[in-house]
């Protein structure tokens, strides 16, 4: 192919075949630089960066809806001529990527520590350049057009040194200390996580209630605890002030069971007094909200669990134990012991790692913590102020209330694979670094013994920085200048906190302006039964199977349409048949027309017809209305547009109305006014689809006699046509309701296809009678009409014909001689007799209190529905009766 694409025009296939158009087009659209643009200072910019999935990842059912958006909203904005960025590229997933890896080095009987840290990161950049552009190639099948000469990866040499310049600044502010602080520690992954990052899930478990005997005292307090292995590190007991039960026994001190340790009563507010005994048992160091506790009283933190999540030193005879058999083995040493009072079932959430499904230990530990006060009141402001909106607009509910509680952030990772913390110790004189470039010596005592802290950076980190750091921040890029703040986000729900939140305060910190104005938020893809997709539930689809039997162009439309914004999609599979049939249609459609655009010259158009001013009205209507929706991120309601205008009222109706011309050859001007409208229709309605479904849009496109042999892609969206013609949209729906209640009643009457039938139409007024009598022939071809008669007034009304009711005009099809109407009458009395004996069984069922007062709600109510669809059904085959006789 060349610019100009000067191929020999082909016949178009019968069938339209996504498997030898989607690979084609898109080789072409790559190969030719459509999807890159340089910056045009003059233009209106669009820009738009990808969430950057995993590097680790496959194409899954989210990623294709997040970026079918996408890919809609700058196909959209290219066509209206901005200035167009969008920014491709994955992260580095530190914690699924140094797993693969690790995983690899296992089965070669290795291991990372054995590596040591600079040969292992060797074999995971290794990894990377083999598997990690799978995801990419992926979003190329999907057809993708993000600009890949800008492609992005989190741990590039660009974003490698903006996150380093971000830390080193906030360290310097004050805004990132180390400390030792209560985190979420997971023993499979052996790191740090951050509180969104634990997936909190209910589990069956226990609740364990426990005598500890009050010092000095007969009495003793009964805590209940789920976790009774932790009780070795309990560093006092804790009761509501407001709770009478206990006030006697705050300020005195306990004996802990096993450990005999002294601990104190104390009170605080926090403790519910109907959970349990209303009394607690306070572990600080495995519990972020007794460690809250602890800071409030000053408590001791014991730790008692090691990395492994086995006991530890401080714990005795259990040390080394994991931490279940721990529990079992203390929970027989406290029945033995006589402490143990009762074990009750008690259902609980847990949390697990989001990355391998873990339980997770919180434990205190010393990591790198950014101070989110101060950082979250300018991205709070942002959203109050309306600079930045959320679409659908209830997620500012959600972001805010996330924000205003926000906890400091762990950032820092116990992994190798990452940004590593720029920060050094002087072995020397124990001199703490932070630098931008790595120091050679101490700037306090000038020694050269330097160690860099081992940890690497939280991956959402680098994430945080991405709407500017892949336009060349730190650096005054061009691209910066021209493309930031980007136009929209568009993500999912579920990473509001992971993502969404830390690129606005990133973003206000360092650029004093918001990331972006809009955030699109669109729901999860889960299955028919609305539960996630997961590989433990066996009901994950693969997206690349989807478009390999059904095609791209399908999956895109099908994930867009058919829901509204911010919600979950559940996916059917009937609805991909559904949507390819909507692709056979336009195809159909288009090489109908085609073909029938042989010896068609563009010239100028004969007088119009109804039906032609009625679908170029219904054209600058669709024109209008799609481009509206696509403005305000409403894609689905776009589609649903073209999907309604396509397959209805060109598809269904407007194509055929035009055949009679179209085959008539003698009429020269009628049949070329019918294929200049048809022309224009359809090449502006692939202009409005191309960003919906490319590839099926651009094959025809290519096949369309017009003067510009280009791409679709690169062609200029619609202007609205001044098409507007409210009075033939008038007429035109009465022709067309005329021709539907005609269908109706043969399908009710069960008139053969093949029957032609007199068709009687009483319109007293003059105007739908003008209007009808001139589109006699069309109701004639469209109805099956074997004559049509049109009266201003009817002295009786037919004899044994059926009829319909339209808004000032009555239909009436006798009906003697295509039925046996004594056949018919029989049938429709049986019919009737049968509701009339299910009414009555349903009415006395609904009627007996027995039933209504003991049966569910929502049972009594479908059984109140099947009534009145059962009534409604009666009276009509009642009607139906009184036609025919």
């Amino acid at each position: 192919m060349d610019d100009n694409n000067n191929t020999e025009k082909i016949e178009m296939a019968k069938v339209y075949d996504s498997s030898l158009v989607e690979k084609k087009w898109y080789q072409y659209w790559e190969e030719k630089g459509f999807f890159h643009q340089e910056v045009q200072k003059e233009r209106p910019s669009f820009s738009i960066v990808m969430p950057p999935p995993n590097v680790t990842g496959a194409l899954h059912l989210g990623h294709a809806m997040d970026s079918t958006i996408q890919d809609i909203l700058t196909r959209f904005k290219r066509m209206q001529g901005y200035n167009t960025l969008w920014v491709p590229g994955t992260d580095h997933a530190g914690i699924a990527t140094q797993a693969k890896v690790e995983a690899q080095l296992a089965m070669e009987g290795t291991s990372r520590h054995e590596l040591g840290r600079e040969k292992f990161l060797e074999r995971v950049w290794d990894w990377k350049r083999q598997y990690g552009g799978r995801i990419t190639q992926q979003l190329r099948i999907l057809g993708a057009s993000c600009d890949w000469e800008r492609e992005r990866f989190t741990m590039d040499e660009g974003c490698s040194k903006a996150v380093r310049e971000a830390f080193v600044d906030l360290y310097h502010k004050g805004l990132i200390y180390r400390g030792n602080y209560i985190i979420n520690w997971c023993p499979k992954c052996h790191t740090t996580i951050s509180d969104i990052e634990v997936e909190h899930n209910d589990r069956d478990g226990n609740l364990y209630h426990l005598r500890y005997p009050v010092k000095d005292s007969e009495e003793a307090l009964v805590v209940a605890t789920t976790r009774p292995e932790t009780m070795l590190g309990d560093t006092a007991v804790a009761v509501h002030p407001e709770d009478k039960r206990y006030a006697h026994l705050i300020g005195k001190t306990i004996m802990l069971p096993l450990v005999n340790r002294e601990i104190p009563i104390i009170a605080d507010d926090y403790v519910d007094r109907e959970f349990g005994t209303g009394a607690v048992k306070i572990t600080p160091a495995h519990d972020p909200n007794d460690f809250e506790m602890g800071l409030r009283h000053q408590l001791p933190q014991i730790m008692v669990l090691d990395k492994e999540a086995k006991m530890n030193e401080n714990t005795g005879r259990y040390q080394g134990l994991d931490r279940f058999e721990a529990r079992k083995a203390i929970v027989e040493d406290l029945k033995a012991a006589g402490v143990l009072v009762k074990i009750d079932p008690h259902a609980h959430a847990v949390g697990e790692c989001y990355r391998c499904s873990s339980v997770i230990e919180p434990m205190v530990s010393r990591q790198w913590f950014v101070k989110m006060a101060p950082l979250a009141e300018p991205a709070i402001d942002v959203v109050r102020d309306g600079r930045l909106e959320f679409v659908p607009d209830r997620f500012d509910k959600i972001y805010l209330g996330w924000m205003e509680n926000i906890r400091d952030w762990c950032i820092s990772r116990q992994l190798w694979w990452g940004h590593r913390i720029p920060v050094w110790y002087c072995e020397a004189c124990g001199k703490e670094i932070c630098a931008s470039v790595d120091p050679l010596s101490c700037p306090s005592c000038g020694a050269k013994d330097l160690k860099q802290d081992p940890d690497v950076l939280d991956t959402w980190f680098s994430s945080g920085l991405w709407p500017f750091s892949t336009m060349g921040w730190p650096e005054k890029t061009p691209e910066l200048e021209q493309f930031y703040p980007t136009s929209v986000l568009v993500t999912g729900r579920d990473i509001i906190f992971f993502w969404v939140a830390r690129m606005i305060f990133l973003a206000m910190e360092f650029m004093k302006e918001v990331p972006f104005p809009k955030v699109m938020i669109h729901g999860l893809v889960l299955d028919a039964q609305g539960r996630k997709m997961s590989k433990s539930l066996g009901n994950g689809v693969d997206p690349i199977e989807v478009i390999d039997q059904y095609g791209a162009d399908t999956l895109r439309f099908m994930l867009i349409t058919g829901n509204t914004p911010g919600n979950d999609l559940r996916f059917h599979p009937e609805r991909l048949e559904a949507t390819r049939n909507f692709s056979n249609k336009i195809w159909n459609a288009s090489r109908y027309v085609i073909m029938n655009l042989e010896d068609y010259v563009a010239g100028p158009r004969g007088e119009l017809t109804l039906a032609d001013r009625w679908i170029l009205s219904r054209y600058a209507a669709i024109v209008e209305k799609g481009t509206e929706a696509l403005e305000n991120f409403d894609l689905g309601e776009g589609g649903r547009l073209l999907f309604e205008f396509i397959w209805n009222e060109f598809c269904d109706w407007y194509i055929e109305l035009t055949k009679p011309r179209l085959y008539n050859k003698e009429d020269t001007i009628a049949r070329h006014t019918a294929q200049s409208v048809l022309l224009e229709v359809l090449e502006g309605t692939l202009r409005l689809l191309h960003p919906y479904m490319p590839f099926l849009t651009e094959e025809i496109w290519q096949n369309l006699p017009k003067e510009d042999e280009g791409s679709l892609m690169m062609q200029s969206w619609p202007q609205i046509p001044q098409y507007k013609d409210a009075e033939a949209e008038g007429n035109m729906t009465l022709l067309m309701d005329t021709v539907k209640a005609i269908r109706n009643i043969r399908a009710e009457m069960k008139v053969s296809p093949g029957q032609k039938v007199e068709i009687l139409i009483l319109a007293p007024d003059e105007v739908q009678r003008k209007v009808l009598e001139n589109g006699k022939s069309d109701i004639l071809k469209l109805a099956g009409g074997a004559s049509v008669e049109l009266f201003e007034l009817l002295a009786e009304k037919p004899s044994q014909a059926a009829s319909a009711v339209l808004e000032g005009v009555e239909i009436y099809l006798p009906l003697k001689g295509l039925m046996d109407f004594a056949k018919e009458i029989s049938r429709l009395e049986k019919e009737i007799s049968a509701a009339t004996e299910d009414i009555q069984n349903l009415g006395l069922k609904l009627n007996n209190p027995g039933f209504t007062n003991k049966a569910p709600g929502a049972v009594v109510a479908k059984e109140r529905e099947r009534l009145e669809a059962l009534l409604g059904r009666k009276e009509a085959l009642e009607e139906r009766l009184k036609e025919l006789k």
